[in-house]
């Protein structure tokens, strides 16, 4: 390839700026930084463990969000070899299962640690850039189990109505600055995230029978989920739109959720989800 053709890939690979995508190891993480860089982005993604570089040309870094440090790390060496950070996903994240009495307080903790304060470490740590080049936009990886109850995942449920209070209220102290904030909000997706889910630590026989049939329900409603790639279109295009929008459903069964949630009276939307998932 002589220097003005690489001249020319190097430019349309950085035609929309530089992204950073926590958790791209695998799963909605590893599919949206595919997209974004087919999209036109120089991308760089993070796992807490030393990965190569992608053969399509994502950065791969090494970034714990749970530890300061690491986030410090991780976007200093962004900026060192791009310069900027045009878009920030935050992604990385763990899933918990089991009724809410059966999780220790220190499961709990744990949990939010990634979950929410490992999307504030990242985004602190990439605002001030983005402040400073007039210009930007956050995305994070809320769900639909953000705007609705979650039976036997009400710790991780209520992590993601964290993200969305937080994306909402941030996004409006930012704007000045020409820095935007928007939520994702799939609903269940087939990724690796149900690898990466753990269950709750102090389990009580009281929960059994109504556990299995939740488990069941959710078993089957994963079979018919979302892919990966599905909620990287979706960010795709959230970070294409001229105009910004606060929120961003992914896929038919989240849009669905959310208009029942706003639509329906309140009891029938606590009966339907009731006996979906088959409890007593």
């Amino acid at each position: 390839m002589s220097k003005t053709e690489r001249s020319k890939t190097e430019r349309s690979k950085t035609e929309h700026g530089i992204a950073l995508v926590t958790g791209a190891s695998s799963g909605i993480g590893l599919a949206t930084a595919q997209a974004l860089l087919r999209d036109g982005y120089r991308v760089f993604g993070t796992s807490r463990k030393p990965l190569p570089d992608t053969s399509d040309g994502i950065t791969m870094l090494v970034c714990d969000v749970t530890e300061d440090a690491s986030v410090r790390s991780a976007v200093d060496a962004v900026l060192s070899q791009a310069g900027r950070i045009d878009l920030l996903v935050n992604n990385a994240g763990i899933g918990l299962l089991g009724a809410a009495e059966e999780s220790s307080a220190a499961q709990v903790r744990s949990l939010f640690e990634t979950n929410f304060h490992g999307v504030v470490r990242v985004t602190n740590a990439v605002l001030p850039t983005m402040r400073k080049q007039g210009g930007g936009r956050i995305f994070n990886l809320g769900s639909a189990l953000g705007l609705v109850p979650a039976p036997y995942g009400a710790y991780y449920s209520a992590t993601k109505h964290a993200i969305e209070g937080y994306s909402e209220s941030l996004d409006h102290e930012v704007r000045e600055f020409g820095v935007r904030v928007a939520v994702i909000e799939p609903a269940g997706t087939r990724t690796s995230l149900e690898s990466n889910t753990a269950f709750s630590d102090q389990p009580l026989t009281a929960y059994d029978v109504s556990r299995a049939k939740f488990f069941v329900a959710y078993h089957r409603a994963l079979a018919a989920a979302d892919t990966a790639e599905s909620v990287a279109d979706t960010i795709v295009r959230a970070a294409r739109a001229k105009v910004p929008q606060l929120h961003h459903p992914s896929g038919k069964a989240a849009r669905q959720l959310a208009f029942a949630w706003r639509f329906l009276p309140r009891s029938l939307f606590d009966w339907t989800l009731h006996k979906q998932f088959g409890l007593a």
